[in-house]
């Protein structure tokens, strides 16, 4: 999350205006775009994509532009929601849908452009979507050259270019040519980059006057100095204004003229200030100019040396030049800064499974446990995804198995009830301490509710386990990733694993290499991993074993977003953290099951977790509603004394872990104060 400015502070760093879309990509690396099967869906346009790469390199970042009043314009907005960008600035149109791109990877130098931008809600922006306080409020202001290809869009452009020269706020101009956006191609050839066009020249020499900073390909030089010879461009361009020239060059890295240097010197580009561009494969170009544009920002903004800036700028195009997408694959600032300082043995970035990682942990969106600021908000989790205990409990008693779809229903409806009941009784001072209602539900017996809970903001997790297997195995066989990718993205992979650190050593490799798979299905499909570590019964435990088993999980190269654990004593704790710390920091956290305890043990356990900040809340289910469940079936306890009777235990533990937390804070106060303080919470009496 970016910070808040200090008192005196303009709110943002940098206001993007322009194209906001949806980029439909081709799945099929190197078919003609005709051939393409699949596309995945990402946030595009191009100073969308800065927005979003500005907000991961710790910017404070707003767009200002239109989408549709439908689901690919709320999709636009969650997003840039959910990467911390302001859309306070973002308007919606009644009228026009939001644009839509196809592209595709062919080669190394062929990348099919499909635009459907015909009466697009982003190019309806007009002068009256210019708020000049909002252009005031921030640092710089980063204009779409193809924004300047149509009247009403170009009127807005200038409109707060003004603004922005008004209050002192830096005008940055990504000249952003695409030839066919200025009606100079047929609509089938959106990848072609250079059209010669005087009359597009002389539009763009319109506006660099009123720029600080101009970013550019040699191409987009070319078009904006009206002159295909590069160092007369760039002269052209010097003759109008004193802003900083940045010309991309590729693999080649780019060239800066700072403000007011002469450019059309004997020297040529040498003249220039170089930035040397990353040794690395080109994979897609698509996005690369946006994450350049959003590191030369980190470092321009923020008044850092010139040189550091271009650093910035060429290592974000660089790893996003590897990458599959635009947005998605900007990198966060811990990303860049491990980039930077350990460099990668891999030409193809895409298979530096350490940097990759880096990449999904930080730009998975929520704090993670460990390196947060303060405390990760918590989870009250009811976990119902039990198949084989409620397919036993089910045939015990004669049912069919749609009783048990019947009965899931009815603790669906009781997690919602308790956790609203609960939270309207702790309305006043607890809204931020309050946990995040969330379940743990299966496709099999559950898929109803899934459906209906999916997109309402409730955490939820799917299991992938085949019931009961030792060795490992899936629900659905050994096409797991094929099963991933039917499943909306915001469900999060369960898996249980039945290890012990002392296996039969065949058995614990097999184990961890079906881990293995997963991690990677789950990583090619966008889906977060909850792994749940549980040692068979039979075999003794220690106070080192959980830590033991989570250690060599890792060491396997599985770095899980979530772990599910037993709860450990306070000695367990200290040996979990540091493997956790050691191996992934931006882990997620823990969350502490069940296993069908009895609450005063879950209150021993939510105890010793209270002061934990790696742990995240609970996630409980048979404790919850095992009796239900058998008093139901059974036929001795009707639907609404399910609902009654789960919704109420929730509702208790919810309280036992509030309470635990209200002592670890006064315990830590005791103590001085916490090294993390945690917020404030009144808990009334059980």
């Amino acid at each position: 999350m970016n910070p808040t400015p200090a008192a005196g502070e303009r709110a943002l760093d940098v206001v993007c205006m322009g194209r906001a879309a949806v980029d439909l990509y081709g799945e099929q690396i190197g078919a003609r775009l005709e051939d393409v099967q699949t596309f995945a869906k990402y946030l595009g346009g191009s100073p969308t994509n800065t927005a979003v790469g500005a907000a991961r390199l710790g910017l404070r970042a707003g767009l200002v532009s239109r989408v549709g009043d439908e689901h690919n314009g709320r999709f636009v907005r969650e997003t840039l929601l959910r990467e911390g960008v302001d859309v306070s600035h973002l308007a919606t149109d009644p009228q026009r849908l939001t644009a839509l791109v196809f592209l595709s990877i062919k080669d190394a130098d062929t990348f099919p452009l499909l635009f459907y931008r015909q009466q697009c809600a982003d190019m309806a922006l007009c002068e009256d979507d210019v708020h000049p306080a909002y252009i005031a409020s921030a640092h710089a202001l980063v204009v779409s050259g193809t924004h300047l290809s149509q009247p009403g869009p170009r009127a807005a452009c200038l409109k707060a270019m003004d603004a922005a020269r008004a209050a002192g706020t830096k005008v940055v101009l990504d000249i952003d040519y695409r030839p066919v956006l200025w009606g100079l191609t047929s609509p089938g050839l959106g990848e072609r980059r250079y059209v010669a066009s005087a009359a597009v020249s002389e539009q763009l020499q319109a506006v660099l006057p009123l720029c600080d900073l101009i970013v550019g390909t040699e191409e987009e030089v070319h078009i904006a100095g009206g002159s295909t010879h590069t160092l007369t461009a760039l002269g052209r361009m010097r003759e109008l204004g004193p802003a900083l020239l940045v010309m991309k060059r590729g693999p080649m890295g780019c060239v800066a003229f700072p403000q007011a240097t002469p450019v059309a010197t004997a020297a040529g580009l040498e003249a220039g200030l170089s930035g040397p561009g990353f040794a690395v494969e080109v994979f897609n170009v698509l996005g690369a100019g946006d994450a350049f544009m959003a590191g030369l920002l980190r470092g321009w903004v923020r008044g850092e040396p010139l040189a550091e800036a271009l650093r910035y700028a060429n290592a974000c195009g660089a790893i996003v030049v590897s990458r599959h997408g635009c947005a998605p694959a900007m990198p966060s600032w811990d990303e860049l800064s491990f980039f930077l300082a350990q460099g990668s043995t891999h030409r193809r970035l895409r298979e530096d499974a350490r940097l990759e990682q880096l990449h999904r942990s930080t730009t998975r969106g929520g704090p993670p446990a460990l390196n947060s600021g303060s405390a990760a908000p918590a989870l009250a989790i009811l976990a119902f995804d039990h198949r084989a205990q409620l397919e036993e409990l089910a045939a015990r008693h004669g049912a069919a198995a749609e009783r048990i779809a019947a009965f899931k229903a009815l603790v669906a409806r009781a997690a919602a009830q308790g956790h609203a009941a609960e939270r309207a009784l702790r309305a006043a001072g607890t809204a931020a301490e309050f946990p995040r209602a969330g379940v743990i539900l299966d496709g099999r017996y559950g898929a109803a509710e899934l459906q209906r809970l999916t997109g309402s903001g409730v955490w939820i997790a799917r299991p992938v386990e085949l019931p009961g297997s030792r060795p490992l195995a899936f629900e659905a066989g050994e096409q797991v990733g094929l099963a991933l990718r039917t499943w909306p993205r915001e469900h999060i992979v369960k898996c249980l694993l039945s290890h012990h650190p002392d296996d039969d050593a065949a058995l614990a490799r097999r184990q961890l290499a079906r881990v293995a798979d997963l991690a990677r299905a789950c990583a090619d499909t966008g889906h977060e991993l909850l792994l749940e570590l549980i040692a068979p019964r039979e075999m003794p435990a220690t106070g080192d074993t959980l830590a033991r088993g989570v250690a060599q999980v890792y060491d396997s190269g599985v770095a899980p977003d979530w772990w599910k654990l037993p709860p450990p004593d306070a000695a367990g704790w200290a040996a979990l953290h540091a493997v956790i710390e050691r191996h992934d920091p931006y882990c997620q956290g823990v969350l502490l099951l069940g296993m069908e305890a009895s609450e005063e043990r879950l209150w021993q356990g939510f105890q010793a977790a209270a002061a934990q900040r790696l742990c995240r809340g609970f996630a409980v289910g048979r404790t919850l509603f095992a009796d239900a469940a058998a008093a139901w079936f059974a036929g001795t306890l009707d639907d609404a004394g399910v609902v009654g009777e789960v919704a109420a235990r929730y509702q208790r533990l919810i309280r036992l872990w509030l309470e635990a937390r209200q002592e670890a804070r006064q315990q830590a106060r005791a103590d001085e104060g916490p090294a993390h303080p945690l917020t404030d919470v009144r808990v009334a009496p059980r």
